[in-house]
């Protein structure tokens, strides 16, 4: 006589069950949605919940390789629980830069191509320009050891007082050294070094080298730490403005070459709360 049910999900991180049966699909996974009677009697279905991919995030725009140098590309998908985050790699020209299926890219003769990173699903692709030239002689360009340069990025900057003059002060070499903030604008004196700046090593007006500034937490490119970068990383988790290129890898402040996350947020937060100073 007692038609009553009673309905539970196993793991409600990927689906719930309201008391009249209807499944919510919440997260990535599976799940078993159980109906059980007053009397006890029970039966059991297996659920799947599938997370289609929506956006694919690269760890830069461009980069420069000299003859025989290796960098690795870092790629992943959006949303961080996607069913699928395959990603293939893939180079336009392999005479001039090739890549593997892991994004290790090496480059092999002067000139210029691009790399397409595509996902698996939903065949969405980005395109990284790559550039190559000749293999720098030793000494040409010494860089204080303190800083850290791995092909054309630039890391190990100080958390705050990163100017024009100091940072100058670290690099020796016989070229001229230039230095852009991020919109292109060139800089000098006390202004600020931070994300998406860019180090023009120059010969007489001729580019010879060009390095792109990473500095973890700051993720506006302002060369500061502050609640203004938390901000725009909780936007870019929540996917309301994604950020994209370098600021994506200064917002990774785990340097573990994944699209940032609450974790991140959090280590920028204590950063910011003078708690835990962020490692450069």
């Amino acid at each position: 006589m007692d038609k009553s049910l009673k309905f539970t999900s196993d793991n409600t991180n990927v689906a719930t069950i309201s008391s009249d049966g209807y499944i919510l699909g919440v997260g990535a996974g599976t799940a078993k949605i159980t109906a059980t009677a007053s009397n006890g009697v029970n039966s059991s279905i297996n659920i799947t919940v599938y997370s289609p991919v929506t956006d694919l995030i690269v760890s830069t725009n461009n980069c420069v390789l000299q003859i025989g140098e290796e960098f690795i590309l870092n790629a992943s998908v959006l949303p961080e629980d996607a069913s699928n985050k395959d990603i293939s790699f893939e180079s336009e020209n392999a005479e001039i830069v090739t890549v593997d299926s892991s994004g290790k890219l090496i480059g092999v003769a002067e000139g210029k191509t691009n790399i397409i990173v595509r996902t698996d699903e939903g065949n969405i692709s980005k395109k990284v320009e790559i550039t190559v030239i000749k293999k720098l002689a030793e000494g040409e360009i010494v860089f204080d050891n303190n800083l850290q340069v791995n092909a054309n990025e630039i890391t190990g900057l100080e958390n705050k007082n990163n100017t024009v003059d100091n940072f100058l002060q670290k690099i020796k070499t016989n070229y001229t050294v230039e230095i852009y903030n991020t919109s292109g604008e060139k800089i000098d004196g006390s202004s600020l070094i931070g994300t998406g700046s860019s180090v023009k090593i120059l010969d007489n007006n001729a580019l010879v080298m060009e390095y792109n500034v990473i500095m973890y937490g700051d993720v506006n490119g302002d060369g500061k730490i502050n609640s203004i970068d938390l901000l725009l990383l909780q936007r870019h988790i929540l996917e309301i403005k994604k950020l994209d290129g370098v600021f994506v890898k200064a917002g990774n402040v785990r340097k573990n070459g994944k699209n940032p996350n609450s974790v991140d947020c959090l280590l920028i937060q204590r950063h910011i709360l003078g708690l835990q100073n962020l490692e450069q």
